[in-house]
């Protein structure tokens, strides 16, 4: 499965891990044991670059929630738990769209509970098809 590519999806996601070695004083992410070991429910955060529609900064970056669904061979598929907030409303990219992340990509986790594992078992509002 592919990740996510910002020319083919008009988004991608940033490597936690490379920020943490560029600043390990200041940008602070959780060990890679426990960032490889995340459960359906749990709440991992991610940091996504996307395209945006400005004349003076073509690209936002923001750090959401994603909602483990699933393991896979390469890490996790999830679903997205925040709306973005530098774009408005589409059908590509928003609330419940399902997509593909790894351990790297994780820099913040939430624990499970009972609704969000209730939660990760629903369909995704939109399917990954990378």
């Amino acid at each position: 499965m592919r990740e996510p590519d910002f020319e083919i999806d008009g988004w991608c996601l940033e490597d936690g891990e490379a920020r943490h070695a560029e600043a390990p004083g200041t940008f602070w992410i959780p060990d890679r044991h426990r960032r490889e070991s995340l459960e359906v429910g749990d709440l991992a955060k991610l940091i996504f670059c996307i395209s945006v529609d400005d004349p003076d900064e073509d690209v936002s970056v923001e750090r959401m929630w994603v909602l483990v669904r699933e393991r896979t061979p390469d890490g996790y598929l999830g679903i997205l738990d925040n709306e973005p907030y530098a774009i408005t409303e589409n059908d590509e990219f928003w609330l419940g769209t399902e997509l593909p992340f790894s351990a790297k990509h994780v820099i913040g986790i939430d624990e499970r509970n009972a609704d969000t594992i209730a939660t990760a078992r629903k369909e995704p509002r939109r399917r990954w098809t990378g």
